[in-house]
Order: structure tokens, then C-alpha cells, then sequence
């Protein structure tokens, strides 16, 4: 099936300075691909570029098989929702979703319709007549969307739309957000720098750095088969626990003064020997009774404990690299205490020492 955007050898030069390196891309119809990236990867400018607002030095953009490289932003069939609402303050709420059809000589009867399905579909039909100094900080940014959805396009761009709301607010509208791709289908691509945001909205999740994509693969491929040490770094909070480690034929890794068999780890690469990287997160790490019975165990010093609620958060180290892990919100630990902690090798990843690749 034909994707509905493709980037093809995509590159852009700010002087010197290469944003974006022979970057290639494929987003089929109807997905929901974000954007995940640490500030400076590229990944707004690659947004900017599908949306005709940035000019890339060579490569080129298809929009439901038109080569759009050169077209004007009104000629792609997109729809763009900002990080700040943009909204115009003198104008209500249906004045704002209708400002662009009526400079499209839009027919009234369907700027009507338009501007009704999008308020029904964003649970807006109250505010319409408001102006945006009378609305919330999430209702602004629903406005926001609605201008968009109102140009009935095919594909929405999305650049960090819920980065200036407080974290309930976030929280609710990822959930409408999804919501309104599950009930609409259009493709939808989306900024984010937020890992939950991206790990919850997406069907894909293209994780970037340095203007290139580290890796693609669904939420489920990114954290549990991540294909570089980056981006097993990147998701996850805490982060990745990494031991060094030498692998050898067993196939065995030897880390921290314990030989730990792989005949269960699923390896990319076979055959490889010498240094690694041994991973493992936090939230597979078991303690207490649970720790004694996994292949692999430590007695590790609490020395920073952090209760978060439902989940305490430990900080300790192995051999003098730090090591983090997850123990119940109710468990009774304090920094200086003594704790039995294992995990089972198989929920590991290893990562050679030269390129970082999953081995």
C-alpha cells in the first residue's frame, strides 16, 4: 500500500551546520507516527519540512503520492497544530475555526458543517462563542486543533502541542488526542520530546538524533528490543541500568564478578565476542524473596531512596556504576539498608562497546 508521506534521501544544511542527514521515511495512511527526540535532533525540522515552512537541500517529501518538495504549505493537504495556540484573541472561538475557510472561499453552508463536526468531535459546542481570553489553557489548545481539523485534510501535523500545559492537563488531552485518531483515521504526525507522550500515542515511534532516526519500531519494539544503546538510554525513567560486561562463547557475560548464562536472551547478532554493554531497567529488577530466586543476584546499599507513591524509586551501585530499581510504593526501605536484588537475564540487552548496537 502506498504510504501517505514519504521522505526520500532527506537532508538540510544551515550553513555548515546539517540538520538533517539523508534522512528516509515511510508513514502509511492512518498512522500515528511521533516524533521522539532529545531538543536539536531534528525532529521539528523534519516537521517543518512536510509542512513547506522549512526548504531542505536535496531529498524529497510525497503527500499521498504528489511530490510536495517544493509546494506552498496550502497546496499539501495538511493540517498543522503548533505549540502555542496561535490563536487570533479578537476573534470567538467558531471565529477562529472559520477565519481559514472563509479565506478559502469556502462555501457558508459548509464552513457550517465544518465548524460544528470539529466542535461535536472536540466537545467544544459551548465555546463557541467565547473569545480565547475566556478559555483554559486546554481548551485553547483544543481550539487549536479544531482550526486544524476544520480543513478536512488527510494528514495532521503535530509540534509539541501540549508542552505549555500543566501535567493533568497533558495527561487528559493525550487521551483525547488518541481518542480523536482512533475516530477520525487520518495519518498523524507528531513532536513530542515527552517519552509517556510518545509511548501512549503512537503506533510507531521514530526516535531521533543528530537529524537522523536511531530507530523505528512500535512502542513495544522501542523498550523492549531497543536496536542501539541510545535509545535504550533515552526510554524509560529511570533509565536503562549499564554494567560493563565481557561476552564470551556459552554463550556467558561476565559482569560484576558473576558469569551470567544467555541460552534464553534472544541475540541479534551471534558469535560476537569481548566487551558490552549489560542493560537492564529498573522496573525488571526484583528484590527481596523474588531477587533470591532469579538467576542473578546482588546485596546492594540503598543510598538514595525516593517514594513516589504507587512505586519507590532506590539509587545504588554495582562495583562503583550506578544501578537504579523499582520497589512497591509500600515497601519499607530506607538509604543505608541492606537489599537482596536480581533479575532474570533474559529481560536484558547488550550493546557492543564500539558502535552501541544490540547485540
Amino acid at each position: 500500500m502506498q504510504p501517505s508521506v514519504s521522505i526520500r534521501n532527506l537532508k538540510l544544511d544551515f550553513g555548515a551546520i546539517q540538520v538533517l542527514k539523508d534522512l528516509n521515511l515511510d508513514i502509511g495512511k492512518g498512522e500515528f507516527l511521533v516524533l521522539l527526540g532529545s531538543s536539536g535532533c531534528g525532529k521539528s525540522t523534519l516537521l517543518n519540512c512536510i509542512a513547506g515552512l522549512l526548504e531542505p537541500t536535496d531529498g524529497s517529501i510525497f503527500i499521498n503520492g504528489d511530490n510536495v518538495t517544493w509546494a506552498e504549505p496550502s497546496e499539501r493537504g495538511i493540517g498543522m497544530v503548533f505549540q502555542s495556540y496561535a490563536l487570533y484573541p479578537q476573534m470567538t472561538v467558531k471565529g477562529n475555526l472559520s477565519f481559514g475557510l472563509k479565506n478559502a472561499r469556502v462555501p457558508k453552508d459548509e464552513i457550517e458543517r465544518r465548524v460544528a463536526r470539529a466542535a461535536d468531535i472536540l466537545q467544544i459546542g459551548p465555546l463557541l462563542g467565547r473569545k480565547p481570553a475566556a478559555l483554559s489553557g486546554g481548551q485553547r489548545q483544543r481550539v487549536a486543533i479544531g482550526r486544524a481539523l476544520v480543513r478536512d485534510v488527510e494528514v495532521f501535523l503535530f509540534d509539541e502541542p501540549l508542552s505549555n500545559l500543566d501535567a493533568k492537563l497533558r495527561a487528559e488531552l493525550r487521551v483525547e488526542l488518541k481518542r480523536l485518531h482512533n475516530n477520525l483515521g487520518n495519518t498523524m504526525i507528531y513532536v513530542t520530546h515527552d517519552q509517556v507522550e510518545a509511548m501512549t500515542l503512537a503506533d510507531r515511534i521514530a526516535i531521533m538524533k543528530g537529524g537522523l532516526v536511531m530507530q523505528l519500531g512500535s512502542p513495544a519494539e522501542i523498550y523492549g528490543r531497543p536496536a542501539k544503546k541510545y535509545v535504550a538510554d533515552f526510554i524509560g525513567s529511570p533509565s536503562m541500568n549499564f554494567l560493563p560486561g565481557k561476552l564470551r562463547a556459552g554463550p556467558v557475560v561476565d559482569v560484576a564478578g558473576q558469569s551470567i548464562p544467555l541460552d534464553a536472551y534472544d541475540f541479534t547478532r551471534k558469535g560476537l565476542e569481548g566487551d558490552v554493554w549489560f542493560g537492564i531497567r529498573p522496573e525488571h529488577v526484583a528484590t527481596g524473596e523474588a531477587a533470591a530466586a532469579c538467576p542473578v543476584s546482588y546485596e546492594l546499599k540503598a543510598e538514595l531512596v525516593k517514594p513516589m507513591g504507587a512505586e519507590t524509586l532506590v539509587w545504588s551501585s554495582i562495583e562503583g556504576t550506578p544501578f537504579r530499581f523499582r520497589m512497591d510504593g509500600h515497601a519499607q526501605v530506607a538509604a543505608g539498608d541492606i537489599l537482596r536484588v536480581g533479575f532474570d537475564p533474559v529481560r536484558a540487552s547488550l550493546f557492543d562497546t564500539v558502535e552501541e548496537l544490540r547485540v
